[in-house]
């Protein structure tokens, strides 16, 4: 029986965390003691090695996790999307971007997903998101028609676009177990991100085209932002997106061909941003009368999240700046638009500090829960078990991908990425790793597949979200005073069945098109090896006398110095 334990700990000791996780307990304590009770088994059974990596355990705690400088993003990207939650931005955003989409069919459920993904490169924080949109624009899709699986789906599925687009919370997490660079899975995670966003817009395009009346467009009267003769103004905006696109484009050319793909991206976008930011101040100022009421309120709506987008993501790409010292500035930067805007009071300001301080002790304990569990798993063989189990799996590479994105998917039900990022991803990594998987690469499919965590029901996160501030009772509407029906759970669950189905594409997008995530890398230059020229010195510079027995000779007139 002994020898049975001892042969086979690895695997009973990982199913002794299956038990103690489905008995309900929390998933950082349950780490922690199933790590520390097979501690004192493997102690007892004389495995060797346990003991010494034990007494490491505080040394692996104050050194190895107290002073990561990586972790310390988490609460600064955090404390950022609270306070930005509270400065009215998104408020702005979804009412002028509604505004904008509101004569097309689906124009809500367009501004929900571009305002989704504003949010996500601002926040990178998921409650944040979710809640502000569910506030702000679900009362207005439910008045004017929309169906309630579309409207829940889209506000959840684009929430949870903070958790793939940077500045994410996960990739911080990924980076920090994969041992990569966060700067890096940002860079990676760039294009991915905003390509997901665009398989939403795709999916709402569908529903308009298919059931119309699901996703009908705004009403003429419900059209605020317009010029005296009663038109929207929409030329003189088109004219300004075709003056600033025209000039992001000639300054990307001007870019070196070795430029990362995301750095390109965010600099011609800032600079695009700063011609029309430039038009509309002229305009304003001189009253040239060259835009209009919605070309103008676009303007300067979107300036400071695309400015605050910078600030953190463009300071990052560009070198400027660690992600921590971006989140830091991030933070600061989020201070002062909500000081700008009178919304930044004590209570509020203590509200988010509060909130913080939760979520990092929260992240903070798995972290040290799962220490624990991998210095025990480690001592019982655990890393060579899991190597060995995956490694034999069929397919090489392809096989690997496979299973470990089904196993990630269905996890997903149940646990959340923090948990799944300290418990799954330190045992595949170094797996991946073995098998020539670029694990930044690797990383980023992981959060495309995490993601998923957010919209699985009937634990997804964003759904509790969402359920937290949708309306639970029929009601009566404050403006059109029409009776109007609850939001069901169960409308909820079945709107995000579809967003879900959509991120399992976009994994199998990014395993099918890895330079989805290589491009955003950089292109290192080619090195042809036929030119390369070595030129050795002339023989005067060195002496040919090479002979080993003459290197240790003393000259006969010095004693020999003793060693």
């Amino acid at each position: 029986m002994i020898e049975f334990l001892t042969a086979n700990m690895a695997p009973i000791m990982f199913a002794g965390l299956i038990v103690f996780l489905l008995m309900g307990y929390s998933v950082a304590f349950s780490l922690a003691a199933c790590g520390l009770a097979f501690a004192y088994m493997g102690i007892k059974l004389g495995i060797p090695g346990m003991e010494q990596l034990m007494q490491a355990l505080p040394l692996r705690v104050t050194y190895g996790i107290m002073q990561n400088e990586t972790l310390l993003a988490i609460p600064f990207f955090t404390f950022m999307g609270l306070i930005l939650e509270r400065s009215g931005m998104a408020e702005d955003l979804l009412d002028t971007i509604g505004q904008l989409f509101g004569p097309i069919r689906g124009g809500l459920a367009f501004a929900v997903i571009f305002v989704g993904a504003m949010l996500a490169a601002t926040t990178g924080v998921v409650a944040a998101s979710v809640i502000s949109m569910g506030l702000i624009s679900l009362p207005i899709m439910l008045r004017y028609g929309y169906d309630r699986r579309v409207a829940s789906g889209v506000i959840a599925a684009s929430g949870t676009l903070a958790q793939i687009i940077p500045p994410s919370l996960v990739l911080i997490v990924l980076a920090d177990q994969l041992g990569k660079s966060v700067g890096d899975l940002y860079k990676g995670a760039f294009i991915p991100g905003f390509t997901l966003t665009g398989l939403y817009a795709l999916y709402v395009i569908g529903v308009t085209v298919l059931r119309p009346h699901w996703a009908p467009a705004l009403p003429t009267e419900a059209r605020t932002i317009r010029e005296a003769d009663g038109t929207p103004g929409l030329r003189s905006l088109g004219l300004l997106f075709l003056v600033s696109l025209a000039c992001a484009v000639a300054w990307g050319q001007t870019r070196p061909a070795t430029s990362p793909t995301d750095e390109t991206i965010v600099t011609s976008m800032c600079v695009g941003v700063g011609i029309a930011f430039a038009l509309a101040v002229l305009n304003k100022l001189f009253k040239l009368g060259l835009l209009s009421r919605m070309a103008e309120r676009a303007t300067f709506v979107l300036i400071p999240p695309l400015a605050l987008i910078f600030l953190v993501l463009g300071t990052i790409f560009l070198g400027i700046a660690t992600p921590t010292e971006g989140g830091a500035m991030g933070a600061t930067g989020a201070l002062v638009m909500a000081t700008a805007r009178r919304r930044l009071t004590m209570h509020s300001l203590r509200q988010a500090m509060d909130t913080t301080m939760k979520l990092s002790c929260f992240v903070l304990f798995i972290l040290l829960g799962s220490t624990v569990f991998s210095l025990a798993f480690q001592g019982v063989d655990g890393p060579v078990w899991v190597e060995h189990l995956l490694t034999s799996l069929p397919g090489g590479q392809l096989g690997f991908l496979i299973v470990v994105n089904i196993l990630v998917f269905f996890l997903a039900f149940f646990l959340d990425f923090f948990e799944l990022s300290f418990i799954v991803v330190p045992l595949i990594g170094p797996v991946a790793d073995k098998l020539g998987i670029d694990l930044v690469w690797f990383g980023v499919l992981l959060a495309v597949n995490m993601q998923t965590s957010f919209m699985h029901p009937p634990f997804g996160f964003a759904l509790f979200y969402l359920r937290s501030v949708a309306p639970h009772d029929d009601y009566t509407d404050r403006v059109t005073k029409k009776p109007l029906a609850k939001v069901t759970t169960g409308q909820i669950y079945w709107g995000a069945v579809p967003f879900v189905l959509i991120q399992i594409v976009m994994v199998g997008l990014v395993i099918a098109f890895p330079n989805l995530v290589s491009g955003g890398l950089g292109k290192k230059a080619a090195v042809d090896l036929e030119k390369v020229n070595i030129e050795a010195a002339p023989e005067s510079e060195y002496k040919k006398d090479t002979d080993a027995s003459k290197l240790f000779e003393q000259p006969a007139s010095e004693p020999a110095k003793k060693p």
